[in-house]
């Protein structure tokens, strides 16, 4: 009887062991997404949504760690996945503005080419890619240069949301000490 209660929770434990394998480990950049309208979903679940879902990042946050970010970690002049694993997605729900360039709704990978002074917002239609190792420019949708604005309370983590400004919204991208706004017009 001991010999058969012992091999059985053996037996339930190895399975236990074994399910518990198959679960991939946490992440270090955890992926996230943000609305706008802000928190659409929670919105339109409680009928309280006044404005249509006009657009969605989907990005992955990697951490500070104490390390310099612009410049090293992610180098200038060189072209940036806008976060860490995948490579981030913008959705758009309606035809918009990006920069001088008119953009059908749809799902696009977003890049970016940081400077001091400036990032190159790349707007690709090359989905569900892995960093920017195969990045092509001739997927290109739009390009718009943004303006870097230096902040004094450092971000540990690359963090993105949509702010609303005169009847246009931005995506607004920070990490570090640096945050651009994409300026975004809908019609």
């Amino acid at each position: 009887m001991r010999k058969t209660i012992l091999l059985t929770g053996i037996m339930l434990g190895s399975l236990f062991v074994s399910a518990q394998s198959r679960f991939p480990t946490v992440d270090k950049s955890p992926m996230d997404m943000s609305y706008y309208p802000a928190n659409y979903p929670i919105l339109k679940i409680q009928d309280k949504a006044a404005e249509p879902l006009l657009a969605r990042v989907v990005y992955s946050r990697p951490q500070k760690n104490g390390r310099k970010v612009f410049g090293e970690l992610v180098e200038y002049g060189t072209i940036w996945r806008l976060g860490a694993n995948e490579a981030t997605e913008l959705e758009l729900f309606r035809d918009a503005k990006i920069g001088d360039t008119r953009v059908k709704k749809g799902r696009y990978t977003l890049f970016a080419i940081p400077t001091s002074s400036k990032w190159t917002i790349i707007l690709n239609k090359d989905n569900d890619v892995w960093g920017a190792f195969r990045y092509d420019s001739k997927k290109d949708v739009a390009r718009t240069e943004v303006p870097v604005q230096r902040v004094a309370d450092p971000l540990e983590a690359f963090s993105m949301y949509f702010e609303k400004t005169n009847g246009n919204i931005n995506l607004v991208m920070g990490w570090d000490d640096e945050t651009v706004r994409m300026p975004i017009s809908f019609f």
